[in-house]
């Protein structure tokens, strides 16, 4: 599960090629976003291991042969990840989710 290992939120910004922020703490990375009015996605990342590797150790995911390539490896995201969508409009700061 995300929360018992380390982990870091990235935000995506709306059609960003790369990350805008970094944080430690989904508390964090909202208040920024709040703050902003930004729009994006703020994904959870496991420290020191990949997302594939994470997933299919959380059974989440059962590779194929094909799903080795590096090509696949290096594009691999997974809906597994915690992640949250926002709009200029949601309700910030940080709310827990029921």
């Amino acid at each position: 599960m995300a929360e018992d290992r380390a982990g870091v939120w990235v935000f995506m910004g709306l059609g960003a090629q790369h990350p805008a922020a970094v944080f430690t703490t989904r508390e964090r990375a909202e208040a920024w976003v709040g703050e902003h009015g930004l729009a994006g996605i703020l994904t959870w990342y496991p420290l020191d291991l990949s997302v594939y590797d994470w997933v299919v150790g959380e059974g989440k995911f059962k590779p194929k042969p094909e799903h080795g390539t590096p090509k696949f490896r290096a594009r691999f995201s997974s809906v597994y990840q915690p992640h949250h969508h926002y709009e200029n409009d949601d309700p910030l700061p940080f709310a827990e989710e029921g």
